[in-house]
């Protein structure tokens, strides 16, 4: 399965317990529950998955799907 945006709304609502659908693409995700710990869960999940080399403090410093989307050069 290729990593996409709705792919990475999927993971973080899963690690916080939400339905996708509630899950902005905008929103800060750290005001939804994100913390580091999930986030380093995420980051290493999608590297094993897809093979995404990214690092940790890129995705914390801009914690909003759609800022990630960019960051990985996913459509949206």
């Amino acid at each position: 399965m290729a990593l996409t945006v709705e792919t990475l709304r999927e993971d973080v609502a899963g690690l916080l317990g939400e339905d996708p659908e509630d899950i902005p693409l905008e929103e800060n995700l750290v005001d939804y529950g994100l913390d580091s710990i999930r986030l380093m869960t995420l980051v290493g999940r999608w590297r094993e998955a897809h093979g995404i080399e990214i690092e940790f403090a890129d995705l914390a410093g801009r914690p909003a799907l759609e800022e990630w989307a960019k960051l990985l050069g996913l459509p949206r």
